[in-house]
């Protein structure tokens, strides 16, 4: 056991599952000769050499694409893209095949594999490279969405993903990539995809986030104890499908619930969480949903980034506002 941050559990998990299942290939831009731009791949093209370390051309439909007919024909491949921002030139790829081919080929052609891409602002980077657009991915069907919070979530989520027989998108927070660290264990354990993960437990009020934000609301639960409210905090992890039950049975324990996340307002998966909840536990809802997020605009160059970003203020007076109630 050893004490890793985010990035590192990223590599850990690869390099543990490359050696156990040698059709798992790791491809994308820099990610071979470089170790990629933040370095999650770092080592192992030396350990597992060139053919299953794999530098691609800066064409991100040819990444997308190529890794779906890998997939099918045998192997599991890890497709890196370099920022979330970067994604959408394979979208046609990624919701058009790699999510149909379970269903297109009536079962007879899965599609195991894994893209991988940092997300989320708050590391002063240039336009394109902070996007939070995790709900245009969320919204489509036969493609899983997973958000890793913390090193121990990183390295057993991303282990699951890529022993799952059907694509899976893993936004990293980037933002977190080096900020914490935790003890990891590198023995291969899993963690259960389509989970929501309770870290806190609390009797007043729910929040619920995911990536980066659980560090701010976690702070924030640990700062409302001061003011004699009981929070509990929940992970959400898998972004799509969404463990509905676990969300509904903790607001109808505690009846209020705060939603944060970085993406933009409208349209967000915390508008699908609030219409779940307001659907399945209207009647136990002592308070109207609240959501902490980021503004429907684009995310603001780094002297402005900071102001985009929800923060553990934020979240405390929107659990202020529903305790009120």
């Amino acid at each position: 056991m050893t004490d890793v941050t985010l990035v590192e559990a990223v590599n850990l998990a690869l390099a543990r599952e490359m050696a156990n299942d040698d059709t798992v290939v790791v491809m994308g831009e820099d990610v071979a000769t470089n170790g990629g731009v933040f370095r999650a791949t770092v080592g192992l093209k030396e350990r597992f050499g060139y053919k299953r370390v794999l530098d691609t051309p800066l064409a991100e439909a040819l990444i997308a694409g190529t890794a779906i007919g890998m997939a099918t024909q045998g192997l599991r491949p890890v497709a890196e893209f370099q920022f979330m921002g970067f994604i959408y030139a394979g979208m046609e790829q990624i919701v058009s095949h790699a999510a149909r081919m379970r269903n297109r080929t009536r079962g007879r052609l899965s599609c195991p594999l894994v893209y991988r891409a940092p997300f989320g602002g708050g590391i002063h980077a240039p336009e394109h490279h902070s996007e939070s657009t995790e709900a245009l991915f969320a919204h489509i069907p036969g493609l899983r969405v997973v958000v890793p919070s913390s090193p121990q979530r990183a390295y057993g989520l991303l282990l699951a993903a890529i022993r799952d027989p059907d694509p899976v998108l893993f936004l990293e927070p980037k933002r977190i990539y080096r900020a914490l660290t935790q003890t990891v264990e590198d023995d291969g354990e899993a963690l259960p995809l389509d989970t929501c993960f309770t870290l806190r437990e609390g009797d007043d009020v729910t929040l619920i986030t995911w990536g980066a934000l659980v560090q701010e609301t976690l702070q924030a639960a640990r700062e409302l104890t001061g003011q004699g409210v009981s929070a509990e905090v929940i992970d959400v992890a898998t972004l799509n499908p969404l463990d509905r039950e676990t969300l509904i049975c903790s607001v109808t324990k505690t009846g209020r619930a705060v939603i944060v996340h970085e993406a933009c307002r409208s349209g967000g998966v915390g508008a699908e969480i609030a219409a779940t909840l307001a659907e399945q536990a209207f009647l136990d809802l002592q308070a109207p949903i609240v959501r902490v997020t980021g503004f429907d605009t684009v995310m603001p160059y780094y002297r402005n980034e900071q102001a985009y970003l929800p923060g553990v203020a934020d979240i405390i007076h929107a659990v202020e506002q529903v305790i009120a109630l």
